[in-house]
């Protein structure tokens, strides 16, 4: 891999990080529950009036200044004629988002949310075809189980087939875009440097995102509550984003981040029955039978994070 462009002291900090236990994933795990937090309270959002348009211009615009902070930890600027590289990954990460917020427009939070970790299975393909990384055996064997614990969350929605099945194909696009997105940081941001390459991605986003303002409607945000929800959700996201972007650039190990990430499919159908049955929402129809298949697959899930942890520790 390309040598990074850091300071000294930025790179013992990061080998110390890598050293001590992989204590880098606690970045992806951090991150699974944001992620959870940050659309369950979209989708009150949206459910109050807010347009889909609406929340992802807030989003990229409070992730633009997000990430803006990442620029004192260094790097180099590689020159305009590489410029594409990190408008490519903004490209990917706007799409991403967009399909994200589409699917739980269009379905339930338990549905997408763990459907969405099927990205652990793309990481893992791609960085074998971009010979990044030789991954071990635990790791495809976590992706499986992965796999197998979104297929039983999936298959609970057998009593609304039509709005299952495009809330999963709007999932599943969203994972291989920000999949795709995830490996190609890993393989262009050491040669920017992580606190040049990441900011320059999100500045385009959030130039690229003035583009809806016209199409944007502020006339529901007028109520301090409906404001109040999607501005925290928002955070959430972007808080969300720049821990699995910085896990990624800064320390190299997309699989076991993703992997790790993957626990945002126990979160999202704990917190959002949860939520639900106190506040209401479509999870709240749910039998007790179907949720607890969907906790089932979730647990499933979370037994592939384990599997990786332990790898991670015993290749230390």
């Amino acid at each position: 891999m390309t040598a990074w462009h850091e300071t000294p002291g930025f790179a013992i900090a990061r080998a110390r990080c890598m050293v001590f236990f992989n204590m880098h994933l606690l970045l992806p795990l951090a991150a699974s529950f944001l992620f959870v937090v940050g659309l369950i309270l979209i989708k009150r959002a949206g459910v109050a009036g807010v347009s889909p348009i609406t929340t992802l211009l807030v989003t990229n615009l409070s992730s633009c200044l997000a990430f803006s902070v990442l620029w004192s930890l260094g790097g180099t600027f590689r020159g305009w004629p590489l410029l594409w590289q990190p408008a490519v990954i903004a490209g990917l990460f706007m799409l991403g988002l967009t399909l994200t917020f589409a699917a739980i427009e269009r379905g339930d939070v338990s549905i997408a949310t763990p459907v969405f970790g099927v990205k652990v299975v793309f990481v893992a393909l791609l960085l074998t075809a971009f010979k990044l990384q030789e991954l071990p055996m635990a790791v495809w064997y976590a992706a499986v189980l992965a796999t197998i614990g979104i297929a039983m969350i999936q298959w609970t929605g057998r009593g609304h087939p039509k709005r299952i099945v495009f809330t999963v194909a709007l999932a599943l696009s969203a994972a291989v875009s920000f999949a795709t997105c995830d490996v190609l940081i890993q393989r262009w941001a050491p040669s920017w440097g992580a606190g040049r390459f990441i900011p320059i991605v999100f500045w385009i986003v959030g130039l690229s995102s003035l583009a809806m303002l016209p199409w944007a409607r502020w006339d529901v945000l007028r109520q301090p509550h409906v404001l109040r929800t999607l501005l925290l959700g928002c955070f959430f996201i972007s808080m969300q984003a720049i821990c699995i972007v910085v896990a990624v650039a800064v320390f190299g190990d997309a699989a076991r981040v993703n992997v790790v990430y993957a626990l945002r499919g126990l979160w999202g159908v704990l917190l959002a029955w949860a939520i639900a049955k106190i506040w209401g929402g479509a999870e709240s129809e749910h039998s007790s039978a179907v949720m607890l298949t969907r906790a089932a697959g979730a647990i499933v899930l979370t037994s592939a994070v384990i599997l990786v942890i332990l790898s991670s520790r015993s290749a230390g």
